[in-house]
């Protein structure tokens, strides 16, 4: 079996998962190239990872070197640049979330895709974990009925990596765009990816993001820029599916809360269940409610999750597999962020189309 020749655009944090995914791959790909616009950046992420080559353009990458596929883990404002000029090269792309900036520039990226008739995967690593596996076993078992209401919350004290995260101009937006993503899409997919009528949401801007010391679980390495702070601090929303359910949704950077908190709740007309971060199940039985913890541990294992994810990639990539995270869904997120900002802009529902 011929190697796959894997390019990496971007080699900050998130590159490293990965990396390490293209590693644990090592008999079906070899990554060949890595460029950022930090040239030393670049050469030191390939000399740690014994790349032959590393550019700072990556236009001249895929015009020099010869490429099968590429990671995009770029800030999100280069996501579809990045993105388009690999699909129009001849190169499947695993592109980071967000998928863009924007509705308009996802529908751009899956036409490229289209276009170029090569596979377009967005980074939806969640959909990988083995808590999804263990609530879609159950839920395809019938366990949990039909699904009407769900909650999901991403919230943190004071959890902005500070640099680009922070700038709209180069996130798009703030813990919406970059936390709330992950957890919209989890539902969306727990509940088998209906689609999004409609979004009422609110976005708050009131707290100091430097008012104080501490809480920070990790900072953008990011240097040679100035950026400016002008995301919101907190989102909420409320989103209708065409199926009848309404999902309930929370995300922040800056928030004062006792502690940062991530759960999923999804209720079914049989049963209920919880990541928190364990799985569990809310039913009844026999005329008693019960409580059902799946035996072993359940919670989300970081250990391997972008193995799989990169894996599956590959797959997609050799047509062995359709993709389980592709483009259109990235396109369909889009749609719901952005609809849950111009909400917040406006005061009003918004309806999708």
């Amino acid at each position: 079996m011929e190697k796959l020749r894997i390019a990496i655009i971007g080699t900050g944090g998130i590159s490293n998962s990965h990396m390490g995914g293209y590693k644990d791959a090592a008999e079906k790909c070899e990554v060949v190239a890595v460029c950022d616009l930090d040239e030393n950046k670049a050469k030191n992420y390939a000399n740690a990872y014994n790349v032959p080559a590393y550019y700072t353009d990556f236009n001249e990458m895929l015009a020099k070197e010869k490429i099968d596929a590429v990671s995009v883990c770029t800030w999100n404002s280069s996501h579809a640049p990045a993105t388009i000029a690999a699909l129009n090269a001849g190169c499947h792309v695993l592109c980071e979330k967000p998928m863009a900036m924007n509705t308009a520039e996802a529908e751009a990226m899956l036409a490229a895709a289209k276009a170029n008739n090569k596979v377009l995967m967005v980074g939806f690593v969640r959909r990988f974990g083995n808590d999804a596996d263990l609530i879609r076993e159950f839920s395809n078992g019938g366990t949990l009925g039909d699904l009407y209401y769900a909650k999901a919350t991403y919230l943190r004290r004071n959890g902005c990596p500070g640099g680009w995260f922070g700038d709209k101009e180069y996130a798009g937006g703030g813990p919406l765009i970059d936390l709330g993503v992950h957890v919209i899409d989890l539902v969306r997919f727990l509940a088998g990816n209906p689609k999004p009528v409609s979004v009422y949401g609110a976005t708050f801007n009131n707290l100091d993001p430097n008012r104080a010391g501490g809480g920070q679980s990790w900072v953008s390495t990011t240097t040679g820029r100035t950026f400016k702070y002008d995301v919101e601090d907190m989102a909420a929303a409320m989103i209708r599916f065409d199926n009848g359910l309404t999902l309930s949704v929370e995300a922040s950077f800056k928030l004062n809360l006792k502690k940062d908190r991530g759960e999923i709740e999804l209720f079914g007309t049989k049963a209920g269940a919880k990541i928190d971060p364990q799985v569990e199940f809310f039913g009844d039985m026999n005329g008693r409610f019960v409580d059902i913890k799946p035996f072993g541990d359940s919670a989300l294992s970081f250990k391997g999750l972008f193995a799989r994810e990169v894996d599956h990639f590959l797959e997609c990539c050799r047509g062995n597999c359709e993709c389980i995270a592709p483009g259109e869904d990235g396109v369909v997120l889009m749609k719901i962020l952005d609809a849950i900002y111009e909400s917040a802009k406006t005061g009003h529902e918004v309806v999708i189309k």
